[in-house]
């Protein structure tokens, strides 16, 4: 039987360990990120993202620990790293005052693009992008969203292996979202491999093969969404009646269930599962109890996230030199 390689890692990082004037920003972080994949990095304010982001990206040395990108090494060889990763911050990293099709042609030079590569991949960009009618127009005069995938299509222009994504829908509608929520799933169509840092969990969990959760600088849990989710408690089964006779007895038989007089409403916790389900109905069947109608909802990332860090600490000192230069 022939033996199955494992999948190459776009990202190995092992121990990255950093601080900040004696606050520690990650304290011993190992990151492992298959080719070809999407991995949210996702954790409180502080817990160490944006430093992760920074060091796997050459801008900050750690002061312990090693990460290799596509084999080459951030500290040992950050030029080889340079050449293969794309990075979009937190902030649109766009000239206002030159055209889009202007700011594509900024990076292309920066890239050393000979002239008919650096047009093609303009053109494209603009296309994939879907700024081909805003392409000479200055960029003072798009939206946000717009500047967000300008800012993207910039990054692309060198045509990354990997590309970071450091909180990229941050301040966007709910329509711009989507729209980079599908430009990130046709590239990793295309072979590229994206590490997201997000504060959405409904976001990590829309487009992440695999979750990473970190807290005060260290790995507290990964997984697929799916797996996580069905390690941690937080489901929730919503049952509503036709009259308050019919709540007021299961209010009695689940003491300390929430329950709502507006609606006739009581809220369960549930582990999420069919039987967990099937055991409250059996349990108001046999008490003739009738339920009206009802809504389950199984644990998500929220319920992750606040089981495994507690919500995090505050933002704080050290929080804000994370953020900073």
């Amino acid at each position: 039987m022939p033996i199955r390689s494992a999948p190459q890692l776009a990202i190995d990082a092992v121990g990255l360990a950093k601080s900040f004037g004696g606050q520690h920003a990650l304290t011993g972080l190992d990151l492992a990120v298959p080719a070809g994949s999407v991995t949210a990095l996702i954790g409180p304010n502080g817990s160490g993202k944006t430093t992760t982001i920074r060091i796997l990206s050459t801008l900050l040395a750690p002061d312990a620990g090693r990460a290799t990108v596509f084999g080459h090494d951030v500290v040992a060889a950050p030029e080889a790293v340079r050449a293969v990763i794309g990075v979009t911050g937190q902030f649109s990293a766009v000239d206002r005052f030159l055209t889009g099709r202007e700011n594509l042609a900024l990076m292309a030079g920066l890239h050393h693009l000979r002239r008919a590569a650096a047009l093609a991949r303009t053109a494209r960009n603009l296309e994939r992008f879907e700024l081909t009618e805003a392409a000479d127009r200055p960029v003072i005069s798009y939206s946000g969203g717009m500047r967000r995938r300008l800012d993207l299509a910039m990054t692309l222009m060198g045509e990354p292996r990997i590309v970071f994504l450091d909180e990229p829908t941050t301040g966007l509608d709910p329509r711009g979202r989507q729209v980079l929520w599908r430009i990130v799933e046709d590239l990793v169509a295309e072979g590229v491999t994206v590490l997201l840092t997000t504060q959405y969990l409904e976001e990590a969990d829309r487009l992440a093969d695999r979750v990473v959760l970190i807290d005060r600088g260290a790995l507290v849990a990964e997984g697929t969404p799916s797996e996580l989710k069905t390690r941690t408690p937080g489901g929730r089964i919503r049952l509503y009646f036709a009259g308050d006779d019919a709540l007021a007895a299961a209010a009695v038989e689940f003491d300390g269930a929430q329950r709502s007089d507006d609606d006739l409403s009581l809220e369960l916790a549930s582990d999420g599962s069919v039987a967990g389900l099937r055991h409250v109905l059996d349990r108001l069947e046999r008490h003739g109890i009738t339920v009206k109608s009802l809504s389950a909802q199984p644990p998500d990332l929220d319920d992750v996230f606040f089981a495994l860090t507690g919500g995090g600490p505050e933002p704080s000192r050290a929080n804000s030199m994370e953020e900073g230069p």
